[in-house]
């Protein structure tokens, strides 16, 4: 019987090659694009943003040339409950946030996938460049980084679970960027040229803070910038969208570069420093999930990254609990910033990760 996969069409190149290649491998593709917000949010002039009219049509499109079934699944209460609102929180809260991991947690690997098995679909298929495995000896599927490492989204996709894995299917993860384009030109694909979509996906103009104070319905409350000593640099603009190891957009000049290294928010203060003033060794993660392998009982070594961008660092795992780990690194980091996830890997394949929750040691310089 013919393996039937379901794939997340965003109307991007990247997820319209991984429906083409599923379908010249025989599988029985059905094409599903996820309307995630709401039109006011997904028009806009010079940005790509998720869910638009153009990209259900693009990959409607796509769907059509191929010769499989496509249709729209709408889950914008969803994608609200779970990304959106999220999102805003985490930073009402001082946190910040990652909405594409919430949006593969519960959206993708959640919502899809539970779409999918109403379907009697075998698995979901999606454009990111990450690769799956299956370890014999521990009977655990492994997830692995991409062939292509500037494009690797293994990050992003640390918390699936172990049947979520084994549910999943990344047809362009041995792929990198231009074979993907070149594939899609080869096809007469429409997407072929279509530029990627930005981060935040859902944030009209990249206009983070614009977007925030009109969801949190915040009016912005002026206060002092200082350094850690106290001393008085200049004035923000109010806290809100402030983050950890910012640097641009602080409004102040003082001869040297300098970066946010708290948000007080009791005091209405942010805090600023020099590069060295954001270097730490060590942290807590917290909400734990072990992706590809079984929580381990003694302190393992293993690189760590604490953002999508970040060069992943050495150092020793330990765990305190069952869902929190004391990560060490070998040399100071900097910018290990609350909210955001750290992903574990040893080489190409993902241990796991968890929530940075705390900065518990500062560097010496």
């Amino acid at each position: 019987m013919t393996e039937r996969i379901v794939v997340a069409m965003s109307g991007g190149v990247d997820s319209s090659v991984a429906a083409a290649l599923l379908h010249e491998q025989g599988f029985e593709v059905i094409g599903i694009t996820l309307q995630l917000w709401g039109k006011d949010v997904c028009v806009s002039s010079g940005t790509r943003l998720c869910c638009s009219v153009r990209d259900a049509m693009d990959a409607k499109a796509v769907a059509k040339r191929l010769g499989i079934r496509h249709e729209v699944l709408e889950l914008v209460e969803a994608f609200r409950t779970h990304v959106i609102d999220y999102f805003v929180e985490s930073y009402r809260e001082g946190l910040t946030p990652n909405p594409c991991i919430a949006c593969n947690d519960h959206i993708k690997f959640g919502e899809l996938l539970a779409h999918a098995q109403a379907l009697d679909a075998d698995a979901v298929a999606t454009g990111h460049y990450a690769r799956i495995g299956y370890d014999e000896a521990s009977g655990r599927y492994l997830l692995k980084r991409s062939a292509a490492p500037e494009k690797d989204q293994s990050y992003v996709l640390f918390n699936l679970t172990q049947e979520q894995l084994s549910r999943s299917r990344f047809p362009i993860g041995e792929l990198t960027k231009p074979q993907v384009r070149k594939l899609a030109r080869s096809l007469g694909l429409e997407t072929s040229e279509k530029p990627d979509s930005q981060d935040v996906c859902f944030v009209r103009d990249r206009n983070k803070d614009g977007f925030l104070r009109r969801e949190l319905k915040a009016s912005d409350e002026p206060g002092p910038i200082t350094d850690a000593a106290g001393n008085a640099l200049g004035i923000h603009r109010g806290l809100l969208g402030y983050t950890i190891g910012q640097r641009e957009g602080l409004g102040i000049s003082v001869g040297r570069p300098m970066y946010v290294v708290a948000v007080d928010r009791p005091n209405n203060r942010l805090v600023v420093g020099e590069r060295e003033e954001l270097l730490s060794r060590t942290f807590t993660a917290e909400r734990v999930n072990w992706v590809s392998v079984a929580p381990p009982t003694s302190p393992r070594r293993a690189s760590v990254k604490i953002r999508s961008r970040h060069a992943a660092a050495d150092a020793i795992l330990t765990s305190m609990t069952a869902e929190q780990v004391r990560v060490d690194f070998d040399e100071p980091q900097a910018a290990i910033t609350p909210g955001q996830a750290a992903v574990f890997y040893d080489g190409d394949i993902v241990l796991g990760g968890g929530w940075i929750a705390r900065d518990d040691q500062a560097a010496s310089p």
